[in-house]
């Protein structure tokens, strides 16, 4: 059995339990997936795509 890789909440997600995204640190990538929906469809980047994003963002 392949163990589950630990996926973590955003800090920037509401209280209110709308709006969050989960992140996972799945090695040579990084995994994405809406935290209201666990089994649902995931995001897989690089992490070199990832990082670009994030930089993105803070723009």
């Amino acid at each position: 059995m392949t163990p589950r890789p630990p996926w973590r909440k955003s800090s920037h997600s509401s209280s209110q339990g709308d709006a969050c995204i989960e992140l996972a640190d799945l090695g040579a990538v990084v995994g994405v997936r809406d935290s209201k929906d666990p089994d649902g469809p995931r995001l897989v980047v690089s992490r070199d795509a990832f990082a670009s994003l994030v930089a993105d963002l803070k723009r």
